[in-house]
């Protein structure tokens, strides 16, 4: 009878420490998941502000591809103004057509 409860017993803290293991694996996997996590937030963030950059960069590109076009000559400072007074032409239609 007491060989069968030292049997009992010896399972029973094979069976704790089993349980203490994998919660300790549950609680690194957990951490590292968690880790993880906030790396890809990182990650995402990231992305969008290239996302943003690039497409501000495009925007440049294209102003530069229209001054260019405007001036014929190369001469920037025509370009500019001509494109700003269309800005402003585009920016009165769009008023009226929002009233």
């Amino acid at each position: 009878m007491l060989k069968n409860i030292t049997i009992f017993v010896t399972m029973l803290e094979d069976i704790k420490s089993s349980v203490e293991k994998l919660i300790s694996l549950y609680e690194t996997e957990k951490q590292r998941a968690e880790a993880m996590a906030v790396e890809l937030e990182k990650s995402r963030k990231e992305i969008a502000a290239y996302k943003e950059k690039l497409a501000e960069l495009d925007g440049q590109i294209d102003n530069m591809k229209l001054q260019y076009a405007f001036s014929g000559t190369g001469d920037s400072a025509l370009a500019k103004e001509r494109i700003t007074k269309l800005v402003r032409e585009i920016d009165r239609c769009i008023k009226l057509l929002e009233k």
